[in-house]
């Protein structure tokens, strides 16, 4: 073991702040000369990072599948509370699915209904929750067969059963997801059958906050929530969650994207050109008396 003197100790801990300053200041002066500086730095920590994050991962996921009679205990519980998750999955499938059956028949009915073109698609494993305080982001590993990882900027990640977030940043090995309930998203969204708009912000919490929907329709209880291609960010019709009024009365979104415990995201880049959802066309309750009397 090298022990070092006490006046020299002394001149490093003297030493330490000063360099540490002038490292700063060096890092300040870059990224003023340089205002992309950040952004290929931290583009290039992820692509380094990105298999560490890999190797990493995998004792923890063995650690959580454990084996034996313990294993085997832990194992029931967590089966017992997936069959809960799921049949609460599937209610909200079902008013999914007869939300999207409405838009489905709204666009069939219009007179110059187009289909929607295919997006293109890449599908990804996460790896690091690379969350704080102040954000809520994941690292996703990309394939390097996928092609340019340019290409991916603005994606929208899903996780099979709705929105999770967009991608932020894209490296050659990795990309980095915003995910709806950190503090910076803000996703036009449109609310249950007769589509109406509203905002979606997130909170840094579980759960989004909806905010400026249309005056006198506030949102309903259990409506459907689903993207808008207001502002050309996102396609219109992707599930994202379900309206719930909380213990302050506020409404906020139920995400339908287990946020907690991602695994695999499926990383979509939308054409700019998505054509809008047709409203749904509503009978007024004069026309329905008078189809009544009828």
């Amino acid at each position: 073991m090298i022990r070092l003197s006490v006046p020299f100790r002394q001149a490093l801990s003297r030493l330490s702040p000063m360099l540490m300053l002038m490292l700063s200041l060096g890092c300040i002066l870059i990224g003023r000369a340089d205002q992309n500086f950040a952004d290929h730095m931290r583009a290039g920590l992820d692509d380094v990072l990105a298999p560490a994050y890999m190797v990493f991962s995998a004792p923890i996921a063995a650690a959580e599948h454990g084996t034996g009679a313990i294993g085997h205990l832990f194992s029931l519980n967590e089966e017992n509370v997936q069959l809960r998750e799921e049949n609460a999955e599937l209610l909200q499938w079902q008013e999914v699915a007869m939300a999207l059956q409405a838009q489905n028949d709204a666009l069939q009915a219009s007179l110059h209904y187009v289909p929607a073109p295919m997006p293109r698609f890449a599908t990804g494993e996460v790896v690091a929750d690379t969350g704080g305080l102040y954000d809520r982001s994941v690292l996703v590993l990309v394939p390097p067969a996928n092609g340019n990882p340019q290409s991916l900027m603005g994606a929208i990640a899903m996780d099979g059963r709705g929105v999770a977030g967009r991608v932020v940043e894209a490296g050659a090995r990795a990309a980095r997801v915003m995910l709806i309930t950190d503090l910076n998203s803000r996703i036009p969204v449109s609310l249950g059958a007769k589509g109406g708009p509203a905002l979606m912000a997130g909170t840094n919490g579980p759960n989004p906050a909806l905010i400026y929907w249309s005056p006198g329709k506030p949102p309903a209880e259990g409506a459907m929530v689903l993207t808008s291609s207001q502002g050309g960010a996102f396609p219109p019709g992707l599930p994202v969650g379900v309206v719930h009024y909380n213990a302050q009365n506020d409404p906020v979104v139920l995400p339908l994207a287990d946020l907690d415990s991602l695994r695999l995201l499926r990383l979509f880049s939308y054409p700019d050109n998505l054509p809008m959802l047709t409203p749904i066309p509503h009978i007024k309750p004069a026309t329905a008396a008078r189809h009544g009397k009828r």
